[in-house]
């Protein structure tokens, strides 16, 4: 048809602990909704990956974002902006990029990450 249902799920180390609201019948969704969770201090990851809702089969992944802990450290005062897609899968090509903005609240002890899912396009 031209367009998707896409949602976002957010994953800390590979454990799902968001799933945004799904925009219906778009390839330029825009969400705006934010998330605060608590991080452990030796988490390793931060994945994004944006999905195709489907009511006759099972939902597609589109592609994904991967924010490392390096890359958090590399902008302490956080990251916003656009970033590329991954391909989740190596035989599918991905285009398109999601607009996120990114920040780790607290100290060592007690940090917290605030996820803004934007938009994507």
């Amino acid at each position: 048809t031209g367009s998707s249902d896409p949602y976002c799920i957010v994953k800390i180390d590979d454990e799902a602990i968001i799933r945004t609201a799904t925009v219906w019948k778009t390839l330029s969704p825009f969400w705006g909704e934010e998330y605060e969770v608590h991080l452990q201090p030796t988490f390793h990851s931060i994945s994004i990956y944006v999905m195709d809702e489907d009511a006759l089969s099972r939902d597609d992944v589109i592609g994904k974002v991967c924010i490392t802990r390096d890359m958090l450290a590399e902008h302490p005062k956080g990251y916003s902006g656009w970033v590329s897609l991954s391909e989740v899968d190596p035989d599918e090509e991905v285009q398109g990029e999601i607009h996120l903005r990114v920040e780790v609240l607290g100290s060592q002890g007690g940090q917290r990450l605030r996820c803004t899912v934007l938009e994507a396009r």
